[in-house]
């Protein structure tokens, strides 16, 4: 076993499968510039409140000639058709930045790429894919293209083949980062030394009680790393979608996700932002007419 303050874990993501929970995330101990080394996950240790776990167990490794050599980034499991599938950024030579996708029957692995590719445009730099299906069964790939390549990050949906092999269409622009007030500039990749650039990282959906289609993303704020809400009223993906004028997570944590447990909802998310002293952290929310809030007797754990 292993107490949760022992993780070190970026871009947490829990899920629960046949009533057990699971969390998975950027478990690389230098996902930054070392050679990416695969996924881990952690099993709870039931009746201890999420503090203990089991693991870690593999669930990835790239298997001989993956084009994807770095940044093993943000998996993300999602239960869709009977079999589980991962959406994972990488990144390798003479490739972009992009999302994968992978399959297992087991919600533990072996996740083995269901194409050769990124599903994200070749030529753009992307990161952070999520799945979300919409009210008539369609699946989509809602990611982000980076402020890297674009200054002004923008979250992205694309509808994606029943068999989630290819995109369909074009991609759609939902929003860009500079929609909401809670993020702030930094200065270009592009050595024009302009600082009007903004990162969007993280897009997870969650609908609300009242119909409201809500999406967390993650920039920076004016205290570091952040997590913000975008809210759909109408509750379609396309939106229009409209900002929380202020971070739901707001000093030094983000890249987060929805998940209930013992009939509360809660929020999770790493913090610190800094390697290696990333920690799982979660805490208690609440639904409103302008997205997720903080429950006012909630603290992070």
């Amino acid at each position: 076993m292993i107490d949760r303050a022992d993780i070190q874990i970026r871009d947490p993501y829990l899920i629960t499968d046949h009533g057990d929970i699971y969390l998975f995330g950027t478990t690389d101990t230098n996902p930054w510039n070392a050679p990416g080394v695969g996924f881990n996950a952690y099993k709870a240790v039931k009746d201890t409140n999420l503090e203990q776990w089991e693991g870690p167990f593999t669930v990835f490794s790239p298997p001989e000639g993956f084009w994807g050599t770095h940044d093993f980034w943000a998996p993300e499991v999602h239960r869709y058709q009977n079999h589980y599938f991962l959406f994972a950024t990488f990144i390798g030579s003479g490739y972009n930045r992009g999302t994968q996708i992978l399959e297992s029957e087991h919600i533990l692995g072996p996740y083995f790429p269901i194409t050769n590719e990124a599903v994200t445009p070749k030529a753009w730099m992307c990161l952070d894919g999520t799945l979300y299906v919409d009210e008539e069964e369609n699946p989509w790939i809602v990611y982000c293209h980076e402020w890297v390549q674009v200054h002004d990050g923008k979250i992205v949906a694309q509808r994606l083949t029943h068999d989630l092999i290819a995109p369909v269409g074009e991609p759609i622009v939902l929003f860009g980062a500079h929609e909401a007030q809670w993020s702030v500039p930094r200065e270009r990749r592009d050595g024009s030394g302009i600082i009007d650039a903004r990162i969007t990282d993280g897009p997870f959906f969650h609908r609300q009680r009242d119909g409201k289609l809500i999406m967390l993303w993650s920039s920076i704020g004016t205290q570091g790393y952040a997590m913000g809400c975008a809210i759909s009223d109408s509750g379609y993906i396309l939106g229009p979608w409209r900002q929380n004028p202020l971070a739901l997570i707001a000093t030094d944590g983000g890249h987060g996700m929805v998940f209930a447990h013992e009939e509360k909802l809660f929020v999770t998310y790493h913090s610190p932002n800094k390697t290696p002293f990333e920690r799982p952290q979660w805490v208690e929310v609440a639904e409103s007419p302008n997205g997720l809030v903080l429950k006012e007797d909630g603290n992070a754990h």
